[in-house]
């Protein structure tokens, strides 16, 4: 079995290697450059400072959460680049590279040429990223596994942002309650699990699962915060975030491993820039086959679900009722949005026998 999963994987990895580049010597791109510790960050008086809206600031937000949470993470591989945290910097790194942290508005030149450090605070893509970087970050230091609890963390807010956004964990505690006790409950779980005694594909299920929790709420949080930043952008990259917050789901129910390699092999195909009026897939003539099809296949599976009611969602949260089935769960999202040739119907066929398979074990 092992064999023909590496066979498949090397297959896909050859199927996709025109896809978007997202890493440098095998890391996200700014990797490298970013602060790996918080004593790197700017700091007086015992006090960090961070500012989220410079792309390498946030990128060392993820690159400290890693590093810091490494030892906690034996259960999900056999080396350090296993963890689930690794598809978080990665997603960054696609927003960054794809030109979707930049001023969507036009009347700024943040995250241009001139400015490329700079996150626009009008990107509705960074605003969704701020809750999946700033919150974890501030609940892992919350739990000590981030500093030493002597020193304090302060978060820029720029002025046009303070609405959204919030400058300590204090703070965005009393903004995202939920969000914040959803993270910590992850990171607590991630030390709980780490230091018992079951077995490693239990540390690992539990684990994949209380980082979904988090994510799917940081995610569900950001739409709602996020909204009024759509007005920037065209009909078909509004259309392309709302099938991008939807196919979250479908992953976020599989515990899907976003390990480095996984993430890499995901986030490859997604649309290398932002789309225009006219951008109508699987025919956008300069995007590639591999992005032109995950964009058609995002953009069915968000289709069939707002028509159906949200009943497609519903139902695959249904199939994955244990953990034999997300195996099978994250290998058929592989198929669908990975391989050109793996029919819609069939993946409809499948999910509809695991629903059933799935109800007949909890009668």
């Amino acid at each position: 079995m092992q064999c023909v999963w590496t066979l498949s994987l090397l297959q896909l990895v050859a199927l996709w290697a025109n896809a978007a580049v997202l890493t440098e010597n095998g890391l996200p791109i700014l990797w490298d450059q970013a602060p790996s510790q918080l004593s790197d960050l700017p700091q007086a008086d015992n006090v960090v400072t961070i500012n989220p809206w410079n792309s390498l600031q946030r990128m060392s937000l993820y690159r400290i959460l890693v590093g810091s949470t490494d030892k906690y993470m034996a259960s999900m591989g056999t080396n350090d680049s296993a963890s689930p945290l690794w598809g978080l910097p990665l997603q960054l790194a696609w927003k960054l590279r794809s030109g979707r942290l930049v001023d969507p508005t036009g009347a700024t030149t943040c995250g241009q040429e001139g400015d490329p450090m700079c996150i626009s605070t009008n990107s509705w893509w960074a605003c969704v990223n701020y809750y999946l970087s700033v919150i974890p970050f501030l609940a892992a230091v919350q739990k000590g596994l981030i500093g030493d609890g002597l020193i304090q963390v302060q978060v820029q807010a720029p002025a046009e942002a303070a609405e959204d956004s919030c400058t300590s964990y204090t703070d965005c505690s009393a903004k995202y309650p939920d969000l914040m006790a959803k993270w910590e409950e992850f990171f607590q779980t991630l030390k709980d699990v780490s230091a018992s005694e079951i077995s490693d594909f239990e540390k690992r299920d539990q684990i994949l699962g209380a980082f979904w929790a988090g994510e799917s709420l940081s995610l569900n949080t950001a739409s709602s915060s996020c909204k009024a930043k759509m007005s920037y952008y065209s009909s078909p990259e509004v259309a392309f975030a709302k099938s991008w917050m939807n196919a979250a789901d479908y992953v976020a129910a599989a515990y899907f491993q976003s390990s480095l390699n996984n993430s890499v092999l995901f986030m490859g195909p997604l649309p290398s820039r932002v789309l225009q009026e006219g951008d109508s897939a699987p025919n956008i003539a300069d995007l590639s086959t591999e992005e032109n099809h995950t964009l058609y296949i995002f953009g069915w599976m968000n289709r069939m679900n707002t028509i159906l009611l949200g009943s497609p969602v519903k139902m695959w949260r249904s199939a994955m009722c244990s953990d034999k089935s997300r195996e099978k769960g994250r290998e058929l999202l592989q198929n669908l949005i990975l391989d050109p040739k793996f029919a819609v119907s069939t993946f409809v066929s499948i999910l509809t026998e695991m629903t059933r398979s799935c109800s007949g074990l909890s009668t």
